[in-house]
Formats: C-alpha cells, structure tokens, sequence
C-alpha cells in the first residue's frame, strides 16, 4: 500500500512540474528570439556583415581596428544564429564600429611625481543596421577603460587596449542584441 502511494504521488509531483513548466518553455520558443547567450534577434535577420573598423583615433595601438572588428564578430557571429556575411550588400544586418577616441591617462602617481598606473580609454560610435526592414537598430558610442603599468611600456599599453576592446565588444553587442 505505502508502495502504490508513493507511485501516486511522484505521478502527480511530475504533472505538477509539467503544467508549471510547459506555458515557460512554450514562451521561450513560440517568438523565435530567444537564444541561451541572451541575445534577441529578430526571425527574419539571417546573415550580418561586420566590416573593419575604423579609426579616426590619434596614437592608438598598431591593429586596434581588426581587434575591434574580431571581437564584434566573435560576438555576432559565434555567439548567435547569424552568418557572416562579407558582402555589406547581400547581409540582412551590418554592424559598423569607428574608433573615435584613444586616450592614455595617469591614474596613479608615485612620490617622485612618476605615473605608476596609467589607464587606456576607448571610445567607439557604432551603428547597427537591420536592411531589411531598413531600421537603424542601435546608434551610439561607448567608452571603455582598462589600466596598466607603465613599467610594462606597449606591450601593457596593447594588453590594457584589449581588455577595454573586449568590454566594448560585449556592451556593443548587448545594447545591440537586448529587447529590454
């Protein structure tokens, strides 16, 4: 008897969890926009091109804008359902980032008057264009900083650039890719 209840009552915990859990699942699929990264593309954009950045910057590392337009591809392109597409004509969406600003700043001053951390600024203005529907998705600049010291001369000048690059790439792309 204690057997056959038991039966019973993980047969109706399962319906339970059943009901409660289709109407969340159902949600999450019937639009077609969801994805598990948390990026929301619309059905009918299939392919993006990303073309290289430009650079209207004074005195940035050498190759900012292909690090620049990697991290956005990896972004939209391995991260979501789209293709990349090198055609800007043939794509549904373009995403276009211009390096506008590159600053190195001192932070931190030692005793002796002598920067002890310095700080890399990166400002990009981007522009996200759905051409199908011919809409401007997202128009607006970002700004992103990361230190260094100055003991490490360009090679931390290029590591700090990086990590601020990689921090544009993921505001881009959640600016760009959230419904909210």
């Amino acid at each position: 008897m204690c057997e056959r209840v038991d039966v019973r009552r993980e047969a109706w915990k399962r319906a339970v969890q059943v009901l409660f859990l289709t109407p969340y699942f159902l949600v999450l699929t019937s639009c077609g926009l969801y994805s598990f990264t948390g990026a929301s593309i619309p059905e009918h954009l299939r392919t993006v091109a990303i073309p290289l950045a430009e650079v209207r910057a004074q005195g940035t590392v050498p190759d900012l804008d292909r690090a620049l337009t990697d991290a956005l591809v990896e972004r939209f392109a391995d991260q979501t359902r789209l293709v990349l597409e090198p055609d800007e004509e043939a794509a549904d969406a373009v995403v276009r980032a211009t390096i506008e600003r590159y600053t190195i700043a001192p932070v931190a001053v030692t005793g002796d008057e002598v920067a002890s951390l310095n700080r890399v600024t990166v400002a990009v203005a981007v522009r996200y264009q759905d051409t199908v529907e011919d809409e401007e998705r997202l128009a607006r600049s970002f700004s992103a900083s990361a230190d260094y010291d100055p003991a490490e001369g360009a090679a931390g000048e290029a590591e700090a650039a990086a990590r601020a690059l990689d921090q544009l790439a993921g505001d881009i792309f959640t600016a760009a890719t959230s419904d909210w």
